[in-house]
């Protein structure tokens, strides 16, 4: 079993106030805490991003097909403005917004440059008006199109220094701070993957605000097809799109889209079990809680007592919320609740929603001794001290871990934090 990172503290945990004393201190889970402030206000001051890209301090994570740059599993490693200038340029942020929009060229590949936020903790030497600290940045060197070759550069240029890009579905091993960069970072280039024509008309769209709204430009200088079939020269006028919808009303901006997913401890009425279900495609006695998407117009609420009903029958009455951790894959927030059957709801049925192969309801004590000795993640092996054919819950990293961590060590009788 990989040793789990440690979580990242939770915010101000040491300031005393009414809310602390009454709901215990903030729970921070993994892929939260991040140390950035993300100054979201100055992603459209290219004066202030110029500036920033350009430091000597500035550093950039680099992704190649989602998978980021690193020292090993655990560490993330940064590239400088040198190591990438090839494909970036000097500074993609010189022109302003405006300009870059009359400019578009959709024949041209245009690297993905992500503005993450400024490490105020860290007093390098960049200063721009009250904002001071050191500049983070993330840039997508999947090669790809007309910079397939640059991209391609760097990536070979970084794997001669001794680093890599780690690759796999999900990366868990990061310490705390540097977890949170990588998902910021992760959620916002995968995003913008998924989005390169528009939902309006299907034209191509261009990433804006340092990389956190795509546009629909009006015009493009890409060069139109002639009768043969052949492109035609680049032309000295930019060529007018199709009509568009977001071009018109309040805004032609997308935005990144997050997905709000209930995930839930069931409790009993009477408090002493937990109910747990598993997949198919999970080990041998791997259980968890139970999850699923918010659908529109419905509450958090609503969203938790439906999933469970629909996944085991189980029937709801309270619901409250634990706590919340991004989920950057792809694009989820997840939202932690802690529910309690109704006296008479605790039987299961599995046959309303086929998802789950089982659920079950589970012992306090079981509960307890599975997260002391069986955690782990889904391809790893269970921690020391594990009996097989012992319960196997997710690790610490896991919201789940967290929730079940709370209704078994006195979140229901208010002798623990929330």
């Amino acid at each position: 079993m990989s040793p789990q990172p440690d979580l990242p503290d939770p915010a101000h945990h040491d300031v005393d106030s009414m809310l602390s004393r009454k709901f215990g201190r903030e729970v921070a889970n993994y892929f939260s805490g991040s140390t950035l402030n993300r100054v979201s206000f100055l992603r459209t001051d290219y004066s202030f991003i110029s500036a920033a890209l350009t430091h000597k301090s500035t550093s950039f994570l680099l992704l190649n097909d989602l998978a980021p740059l690193a020292k090993d599993p655990s560490q993330l490693a940064y590239a400088k403005h040198d190591d990438i200038k090839s494909l970036i340029g000097d500074n993609p942020f010189a022109k302003s917004e405006d300009e870059l929009i009359k400019e578009y060229n959709s024949s041209v590949t245009l690297p993905l440059v992500l503005f993450l936020g400024i490490d105020e903790r860290k007093q390098e030497g960049f200063e721009h008006g009250i904002y001071k600290g050191k500049p983070f940045f993330a840039v997508d060197v999947t090669p790809r199109g007309t910079v397939e070759k640059e991209a391609s550069a760097v990536i070979e240029a970084m794997k001669a220094k001794g680093l890599q890009f780690v690759e796999g579905r999900m990366h868990m091993n990061l310490n705390a701070p540097e977890a949170a960069i990588y998902a910021h970072a992760r959620a916002l280039t995968d995003w913008n993957a998924r989005n390169p024509f528009c939902a309006g008309c299907g034209q191509p769209t261009m990433s804006v605000n340092a990389g956190t709204k795509r546009v629909c430009p009006p015009t493009d200088y890409a060069a139109l097809p002639n009768a043969q079939g052949g492109a035609t020269s680049v032309p000295s006028t930019p060529n007018t799109r199709a009509a568009c919808v977001t071009r018109k009303g309040i805004t032609n901006l997308s935005f990144p889209r997050t997905d709000p997913t209930v995930i839930m401890a069931v409790v009993s009425h009477d408090g002493k079990r937990v109910l747990l279900g598993r997949q198919k495609r999970w080990p041998p006695h791997w259980y968890s809680t139970l999850a699923g998407f918010c659908e529109p117009a419905e509450s958090v609420e609503e969203a938790v007592r439906r999933e469970v009903w629909e996944e085991s029958g189980v029937l709801l009455g309270r619901v409250v919320i634990h706590s919340t951790q991004p989920w950057p894959y792809p694009a989820n927030l997840m939202i932690g609740a802690v529910g309690q059957a109704l006296p008479d709801g605790e039987k299961i049925h599995l046959e309303y929603d086929p998802e789950l192969e089982d659920a079950k309801w589970v012992d306090m004590d079981e509960i307890r001794e599975a997260l002391r000795v069986g955690t782990s993640g889904l391809g790893e092996a269970p921690g020391e001290g594990y009996k097989e054919g012992g319960l196997r819950l997710p690790p610490q990293t896991a919201i789940a871990n967290q929730l079940l961590q709370a209704v078994s060590g006195g979140f229901l009788n208010g002798s623990t934090n929330l």
